[in-house]
């Protein structure tokens, strides 16, 4: 059965704020697990907030995104070097916090570019460091879910075939796909399709609207996102990830300028309802029913 959870970045991008009533609320709602954004490296800090959720009966996953000093298609070997480094960090966060997965866009920098399409040089420098990434990965029990973005965001993976091509050539048990619908919908001929075609890969689903909304309140089709699910056998974990006016710096960073949805705790409720009912009326792809 699949366990369902909440990204935190609609109430945080830093996870320092004390958040004990909105895990409260999340573990009431009927949420399974708890998505962290992992910013910073402090071990203390990441075991801190996963014996929280722990006590409270919450898993959790852990996700990250690098900025051009943690990008692993840096020209500058020094620069790559450091981001190898800091990936097997936030590898020991994830660890800490009780994480199994940690997702997210990787394997470059977040929002870097060169105006040109990925060298075959970045591809390589990207693959052989996360090769590196995921030996350490596994020997922590924590797996990479690679996220492709759209090609406003990354220019390195920005469709399903980049994305399992890239853990194809990483060739490693511990670097798999994440899938998010969000990205899907702007770069994909056909969002179910393409989720089929990750099937043998993935180990995470994002569910997110059009326009980052609630998800079922935009023109997603997901009908056929959960169908496809149901028809390959996925059982593992789907989260909502949505983003709104707050916290000012991640509305900034994802374009938001106007509100989304009425409050966080709004969309997670209307969101998680939502998902129950999709999976428990998915019909597989070519059922007669």
């Amino acid at each position: 059965m699949n366990k369902l959870g909440m990204n935190m970045f609609v109430w945080t991008m830093s996870m320092d704020e004390d958040l004990s009533d909105t895990f409260d609320f999340l573990k009431r709602s009927g949420f399974d697990f708890v998505e962290l954004p992992v910013n910073d490296v402090s071990l203390d800090k990441w075991h801190r907030i996963g014996q929280q959720l722990s006590e409270l009966g919450m898993g959790v996953q852990t996700c990250t995104i690098c900025g051009p000093e943690h990008s692993l298609i840096s020209p500058d070997e020094a620069v790559r070097q450091a981001s190898v480094a800091y990936l097997k960090q936030v590898v020991d966060c994830s660890r800490a916090a009780g994480s199994s997965i940690l997702m997210g866009p990787v394997y470059a920098g977040f929002k870097e570019f060169t105006g040109k399409p990925a060298t075959a040089e970045e591809w390589n420098w990207s693959v052989m460091g996360m090769r590196e990434v995921a030996e350490y990965a596994q020997t922590q029990g924590v797996t990479l879910a690679i996220e492709y973005l759209n090609r406003f965001e990354v220019y390195l993976l920005t469709c399903a075939d980049e994305v399992i091509r890239y853990v194809e050539d990483v060739n490693h048990p511990n670097c798999r796909v994440a899938f998010d619908t969000f990205h899907a919908n702007m770069e994909e001929k056909n969002i179910g399709a393409a989720l089929r075609r990750c099937a043998p890969y993935l180990v995470h689903v994002q569910i997110s609207e059009n326009d980052r909304s609630t998800p079922g309140q935009g023109h997603i089709n997901f009908e056929e996102v959960f169908a496809v699910l149901q028809d390959v056998g996925y059982e593992g974990p789907i989260a909502i990830e949505a983003f709104g006016p707050n916290p000012p710096e991640l509305a900034s960073a994802t374009h938001i300028f106007r509100p989304m949805f009425e409050s966080p705790e709004q969309l997670a409720v209307d969101g998680l309802a939502f998902i129950k009912s999709q999976l428990a009326q998915a019909v597989p792809v070519g059922s007669d029913e």
